[in-house]
């Protein structure tokens, strides 16, 4: 069978009565997917990621074709012109899907690590041995290059995957997702480790929240209601991304011509991501000197800039600042300001309206640096560097499946690793126990 019709078949059956049995199945499948999955060997993961990234590009034209479906489509599910353009594919962005799938193919394999290994008084041997987490179901937003990312860092790290994209990229996801089952069967990765439901039938999220058995883990990637519906309903773990509430300080010490430079690039490289700065914090003996050049860098993006009190005297064209404003996730041309008496009260504010995502200092007090380091209780802390590089590709972890603000199991950007668990494997020679 083809995989377009194999596709189909997927879909007329979630579009059935018995939608609650089906996802039943396809978690079945994925789970007994994943076994295999995790004895694969790495070259065989590799050559599919390599196959997979030549074919995309060789399909551009068909990719082209289901994208400019969606994009027909977006005006009705209401996408922004910001949307849209995220939606959009050409072949530039597919050539970037490719090699997106490329370097994971470059990195190590962490199936089989050996973490700790170690022998007790009798001889026995104990080894603490990296192993895939299982099953993923992988809920997220309308991005088709976000298919083949999660895709392929699931598969590399021994895990099947449920993909649940948003309909808005449907048609893009679902060419997409062809292309890796035609490789796949050439190269041995099964069609059920990488599965695309079918329906945007909201019930079927449900459905497969309920399947602890055979989902290991799920990953909510999108609006805060979708995750808190998520982790009201999982059964399973679920590592989760709430808002990016981001904030650059300027301490005392800072260097002010650096301080410009990072907020306006933690602010504007890119508006509407979860990494973005949203608020700037700026110590008081600074501001008079700092606040005016960073106001006027800011003005000349198009940035609304929502003041305390204190600010409004160095920012005479801000905006009164309301309290939501400081614990707000922008995702556009509005940042919040305030000034602070000292790095505790910078500290003390993150915490308090922060979203514990990422949040940088800008310094050069090494001990300035070591304290909020240490108080900041962030997925992520930079000095002197911009907010933007909590990024998994940033990082060198290549393709990641999100940003994690949990603590548990995994934090900060979701790589091969974060993808990953553990068990121990004891070697004796007759041993029992007395």
């Amino acid at each position: 069978m083809s995989t377009a019709s194999t596709t189909d078949t997927q879909t007329d059956a979630l579009q059935s009565d018995d939608l609650a049995a089906q996802c039943v199945d396809i978690a079945r499948r994925a789970k007994a997917a994943s076994r295999l999955l995790g004895t694969l060997d790495t070259n065989i993961k590799d050559q599919w990621l390599i196959e997979s990234a030549d074919a995309l590009i060789e399909a551009s034209d068909a990719i082209i074709a289901a994208n400019q479906l969606d994009l027909e489509n977006a005006p009705k599910y209401g996408l922004t012109d910001a949307g849209i353009d995220r939606l959009r594919l050409d072949e530039a962005r597919i050539a970037g899907i490719a090699s997106g799938l490329r370097e994971i193919a470059s990195l190590n394999d962490p199936i089989g690590e050996v973490l700790d290994g170690f022998a007790r008084p009798g001889g026995m041997r104990i080894e603490k041995r990296r192993v895939p987490l299982g099953v993923v179901f992988f809920i997220y937003e309308s991005r088709p290059n976000v298919t083949a990312d999660a895709a392929g860092i699931c598969v590399k790290s021994g895990n099947a995957v449920i993909l649940r994209g948003g309909k808005e990229a449907a048609h893009s996801s679902r060419a997409i997702i062809e292309v890796l089952h035609e490789v796949g069967r050439r190269v041995g990765i099964p069609d059920d480790a990488v599965q695309l439901v079918g329906t945007t039938d909201r019930a079927a999220v449900g459905h497969f929240l309920k399947q602890s058995d055979n989902i290991d883990v799920t990953i909510p990637r999108g609006g805060e209601n979708l995750i808190r519906r998520v982790a009201a309903e999982a059964t399973m773990p679920v590592i989760k991304h709430y808002d990016g509430n981001c904030h650059v300080y300027v301490d005392e010490s800072a260097d002010i011509e650096m301080a410009v430079d990072i907020i306006e690039n933690a602010k504007c490289q890119r508006m509407g991501v979860c990494n973005a700065c949203e608020s700037l914090l700026i110590h008081q003996s600074i501001a008079a000197d700092a606040l005016p050049a960073i106001a006027k860098r800011l003005a000349s993006r198009g940035v609304e800039m929502r003041v305390d009190e204190r600010a409004s005297a160095y920012v005479p064209d801000g905006v009164p600042a309301t309290d939501a404003d400081f614990g707000a996730e922008f995702l556009g041309p509005q940042i919040s300001i305030a000034v602070v008496d000292s790095l505790a009260a910078a500290t003390d504010h993150i915490n308090h309206y922060g979203s514990g995502h990422t949040d940088a200092i800008v310094t050069s007090n090494i001990a300035a640096s070591e304290q909020f380091t240490a108080l900041v209780d962030s997925s992520a802390v930079m000095v002197n560097a911009s907010t933007r590089f909590n990024d998994g590709g940033m990082f060198g972890l290549g393709a990641e499946i999100g940003i994690s603000t949990d603590k548990f199991h995994a934090r900060g950007p979701c790589g091969l690793r974060e993808l990953t668990s553990y068990k121990y494997i004891v070697r004796g020679n007759g041993h029992i126990r007395g």
